[in-house]
């Protein structure tokens, strides 16, 4: 017996535009860290340019803790000077903050699990589904094709998000599963993958270098966080999808 077809799909900027989210959240860790921050409510516009730097949450905190001193690294270099070293500028401010990773990603699903107590509705609210997203992944069963969400996101606050939105994926993996390539070739024991559908050039470029992934069909969406250069010679392999395409079936998918 053949095994069911699976399409896996990256979360945030393929499924769920969170930037209100990510910065209400990350505006909040970094205050419990660094109480004198001086941070507004609304996402600063080098937060939001920042964003298709970002791969982990941490990172979030660690950007609003930078963005909240007026003589700091991303006021004296700019966005662009400062993501052109992008992990050598983030290393030296968890030296200068004398914090690490894990104390960030803790803080921040702390908020995260704080607001879904609290206010679970006002929290999820914070975050839109892009147009048309979930009513064509529920429409996916009509193709003979199962899906799955893989996110660097924290997999119970997936759930949460994805259950409001009437969406019930046939495998769900948050950041504890462990890297994408590594996810993925695990799924490959009980799915036939029919391809993996992500906003992050970088992270597509690595999955095809994995071994056994090599032939794995990838998807660059044009609606995602990306980068200036990112659709600028796209290898072999990684398709751009734009969501006209998106809409139709997957056999007419570039």
């Amino acid at each position: 017996m053949l095994p069911p077809n699976l399409l896996v799909f990256d979360f945030d900027g393929v499924i769920v535009n969170g930037m209100n989210e990510y910065w209400w959240s990350a505006r909040r860790a970094c205050l419990r860290l660094h109480p004198g921050a001086d941070l507004p409510e609304s996402a600063p516009e080098q937060f939001r340019q920042l964003r298709p730097w970002i791969h982990h949450g941490w990172e979030m905190v660690l950007i609003a803790a930078l963005l909240s001193e007026q003589a700091g690294p991303l006021e004296q270099l700019g966005v662009a000077t400062f993501v052109a070293d992008y992990g050598a500028h983030c290393a030296a401010a968890l030296e200068r903050f004398g914090w690490n990773p894990r104390l960030l990603q803790q803080a921040l699903e702390a908020v995260r699990a704080d607001a879904v107590r609290t206010d679970r509705d006002a929290w999820l609210a914070l975050h839109e589904p892009y147009p048309g997203v979930p009513e064509r992944l529920n429409a996916l069963a009509q193709e003979n094709l199962s899906w799955a969400v893989l996110t660097t996101k924290a997999r119970h606050f997936t759930a949460e998000l994805l259950a409001s939105m009437g969406l019930n994926p046939a495998q769900l993996d948050g950041h504890e599963s462990g890297s994408k390539p590594e996810v993925l070739r695990r799924l490959t024991a009980d799915w036939r993958l029919v391809g993996f559908v992500e906003d992050r050039r970088p992270t597509l470029e690595t999955v095809q270098a994995t071994p056994g992934l090599e032939t794995l069909p990838c998807w660059l969406v044009s609606w995602g966080y990306l980068k200036p250069t990112d659709l600028q010679g796209l290898p072999e392999g990684i398709r751009l999808l734009s969501q006209e395409q998106f809409a139709a079936p997957l056999a007419t998918w570039p």
